[in-house]
């Protein structure tokens, strides 16, 4: 059965030799060539001001880049995110991307008594595709994936996302060729089962 997807392009470099964006683009071709609706968001073209203070995020007035992305977030049954692994974490763009869309009254509201915060977004899951200089076994087994659980479970849980999985692509800059065909072509295949 035919879903709606958007693949969140979350590197902050535009240039497209990125292979963030020849991952996104490839789950895409997967994700229309087997008849799924795809809408995109890139990071990298949005106006994002930083949250600096808490009324700002419980209050404040969203911007029209913002407003956008949520009614397409909204939209979606299935989200893919994709971005470089930068000192550690996501690059500050993209972190920024998610504090902007995930205010209250979009991705959560305030518990019924004394619960925790309802999961506005529920009923959604998602992909996360990482990239990282260092070795994807490594990363997973030394660092415990830290910032990629921190996604899963402080921002895409507390949002209703599950189910959740991921692609760890290490050593991306000593990729040969084939390896990166061989992960363009997972990709693809992904995207044809909007998984």
């Amino acid at each position: 059965m035919p879903k709606r997807i958007v693949i969140i392009d979350g590197h902050p470099d535009a240039d497209p030799k990125r292979f963030v964006h020849a991952l996104a683009d490839a789950y895409e071709q997967g994700a229309l060539g087997a008849g799924h609706e795809v809408q995109r968001i890139r990071v990298a073209a949005l106006e994002l001001p930083l949250l600096r203070t808490a009324q700002d995020f419980q209050s404040g007035t969203p911007s029209r880049d913002v407003r956008t992305c949520q009614q397409t977030l909204a939209w979606a049954q299935h989200w893919v995110i994709l971005y470089p692994l930068w000192l550690g974490s996501m690059p500050a763009l993209l972190k920024a991307f998610f504090e902007q869309v995930g205010r209250p009254g979009f991705a959560f509201a305030a518990a019924r008594g004394r619960g925790l915060p309802r999961k506005l977004l529920a009923g959604r899951s998602a992909r996360v595709v990482v990239t990282m200089g260092m070795p994807g076994l490594f990363y997973r087994w030394y660092y415990r994936a830290h910032s990629l659980r921190s996604l899963e479970r402080n921002i895409l849980a507390f949002m209703g996302i599950a189910p959740v999985r991921a692609s760890v692509i290490g050593m991306v800059e000593a990729l040969s060729g084939a390896q990166r065909e061989q992960w363009l072509r997972r990709m693809r295949a992904y995207g044809k089962r909007a998984s």
